[in-house]
């Protein structure tokens, strides 16, 4: 009898602390917050709205885009750092999350260790172009014209640290020319520029320059990704213009706080790769000089560790100055 009372005990014991366990609510249930560490109007938060608004369609809750810029991306790439992983604040940025540490001698976040990759988004090549009536027809004609003439020449980028920066001076290095930076605030800025004759040469990402180059206002000379560039199928791209392994492209991609749960990670990537399936996705992607990759976590990841160690390496090459 007293073994029956002790089993009966138990049991009651038991139903109640399940009953006084909340049940586990369905993610979401409330709305997502989606930090974009840039200005908006910019390509990266262009792209994240294009994910939102699919993404708040599918899973039934709001997906907030939450622009905050400053520190070259900073600012916002640490504050998810920081945010409880809960899958409530995620992060959209550019790939400046891997160029970053290069750049800046006390962030406030590890790339690595303190996010999750979600999916690379998108990218863009970075292009390098002149203005026609320059005499500069390929890339040859510029390095040849640069060593001739090793004091005349200056580029034009978005900024100190981007990586249309960074494919100048890459260039410079591969091809032991010397040409002068000179940045701009923005990609716009940068291409109009070379438009006036201020600069010789730009380095831009695709977007701001595609649409001058096709209407004959200026000329390319090369595209920085892996292959030719689909809407400009006349131009060739560096490696094609005697430089092996010369990629220089900038993405757009997702991430998590890290510890978020596997769960939740794998919903989000379900969702994103649908969202960035549909057509609409496809034509703002395009009207704003990116490709659809969609890719999975683990290619995400090894990109960024890749990059982070490549730019590493170029910026100590090229002896551009680290912000502390």
């Amino acid at each position: 009898m007293l073994r029956r009372h002790c089993i009966v005990a138990a049991l009651i014991a038991a139903v109640a602390a399940f009953a006084s366990t909340p049940a586990r609510a369905a993610y979401p249930e409330r709305p997502i917050v989606l930090i974009v560490p840039f200005a908006a109007g910019g390509p990266t938060d262009i792209i994240a709205r294009i994910l939102a608004t699919t993404m708040s369609k599918s899973l039934g809750q709001n997906v907030i885009v939450d622009n905050r810029a400053g520190g070259g991306g900073n600012i916002g790439i640490g504050l998810v750092a920081r945010a409880n992983p809960d899958g409530y604040t995620l992060l959209l940025t550019s790939t400046a999350i891997a160029v970053n540490p290069a750049l800046f001698g006390n962030l406030p976040y590890d790339p690595v260790k303190d996010f999750v990759p979600i999916s690379e988004l998108v990218n863009a090549p970075n292009v390098l172009f002149v203005r026609p009536d320059s005499g500069i027809t390929s890339i040859a004609d510029l390095v040849a014209k640069a060593k001739a003439e090793p004091t005349k020449f200056n580029y034009a980028s978005p900024g100190v640290g981007t990586k249309s920066h960074l494919t100048g001076e890459q260039l410079k290095l591969r091809a032991g020319i010397e040409m002068t930076h000179i940045p701009y605030r923005g990609g716009g800025p940068a291409t109009q520029a070379v438009v006036a004759g201020t600069t010789q040469v730009g380095s831009v990402a695709l977007a701001p320059v595609e649409p001058l180059i096709k209407a004959g206002t200026l000329r390319a000379l090369a595209v920085t990704g892996e292959n030719r560039w689909f809407t400009l199928p006349d131009v060739p791209n560096m490696i094609e213009s005697g430089y092996p392994g010369f990629i220089s492209d900038t993405f757009n991609a997702l991430f998590a706080p890290a510890g978020t749960p596997p769960e939740i990670l794998a919903l989000l990537l379900k969702q994103a790769k649908a969202a960035m399936a549909t057509d609409e996705a496809r034509e703002a992607a395009l009207r704003a000089g990116y490709q659809i990759i969609a890719s999975d976590p683990e290619r995400l990841r090894q990109r960024v560790v890749t990059e982070i160690q490549g730019v590493k390496e170029l910026v100590a090459r090229a002896g551009i100055k680290v912000e502390q």
